[in-house]
């Protein structure tokens, strides 16, 4: 457990620059499908730096980010210290901290990958109020469609270490299905993100599998970043595509 809860410590900087965050259309789909209201709490498990946090707080609610790397804590109290509803919370998805039937919405966000399924379920049992809803939701970046996206797959399966382990496409609606025990839903949107080189290097390497500069192939996987970019770039600039995957239930 400690490995998986220190591997973001040295990515801080790049993950709070450079991840993506999520379409303002998942709010809407929480509004109607799944009756957000202002008043509605919202856990944010595996808060990270606060990109997810953030979607609701613009939205007036109260959000308990619980996260259990202390640098990413630091650093979602400071990108989300004008909203006073934001609480920080040391905590695990097996062990939130928060008290019983407190919150109406749990939301895992890039995160639910790393839980231990059948402790984070109990968990998510005993903090949920009575037909609350889970959400779990990821950006996944498209894989091949356009080149440059199948060139930089590529070139993540050739240096990451253990990127084909970790990845989102590895959890399957039968996973979904055995976590969540219940009938879910799910819906799909498109997002975007256009980055110069600088941008693409700091996604790159604000993934925890690829290698930091200590790694005797770092500099060469860079150089092939910068290939790979100066074949496909548009007036300085790349596009990564992603589908935004929310997975709901209530629980």
């Amino acid at each position: 457990m400690s490995d998986t809860i220190e591997r973001f410590s040295n990515r801080v900087e790049n993950y709070v620059k450079y991840r993506p965050d999520y379409p303002k259309e998942v709010l809407d789909l929480f509004r109607k499908e799944m009756n957000l209201q202002t008043s509605s709490v919202v856990a944010d498990i595996g808060t990270g730096t606060g990109i997810s946090a953030k979607l609701f707080l613009e939205n007036g609610n109260t959000v308990f980010g619980i996260e259990p790397n202390a640098a990413m804590r630091v650093a979602a109290e400071n990108y989300l210290q004008d909203f006073p509803n934001f609480k920080n919370v040391k905590g695990t998805a097996e062990e939130t901290s928060l008290e019983n039937k407190t919150v109406d919405f749990i939301v895992a966000a890039q995160a639910f990958h790393w839980f231990d399924k059948e402790k984070t379920r109990e968990e998510f049992k005993r903090i949920l109020k009575d037909k609350g809803f889970v959400v779990l939701m990821w950006n996944e970046r498209q894989l091949d469609s356009t080149e440059f996206l199948r060139g930089y797959e590529c070139l993540l399966i050739e240096y990451g270490t253990d990127y084909e382990k970790v990845r989102h496409e590895n959890i399957t609606k039968e996973i979904l299905q055995d976590f969540l025990q219940t009938n879910f839903r799910q819906a799909i949107f498109q997002n975007a993100q256009t980055l110069d080189f600088s941008g693409l290097k700091g996604r790159m390497l604000s993934s925890s599998y690829m290698p930091t500069a200590e790694n005797p192939r770092f500099s060469e996987m860079l150089k092939n970043l910068e290939s790979l970019f100066a074949e496909h770039s548009e007036k300085g600039k790349i596009q990564i595509l992603y589908n935004t995957n929310v997975f709901y239930a209530q629980f």
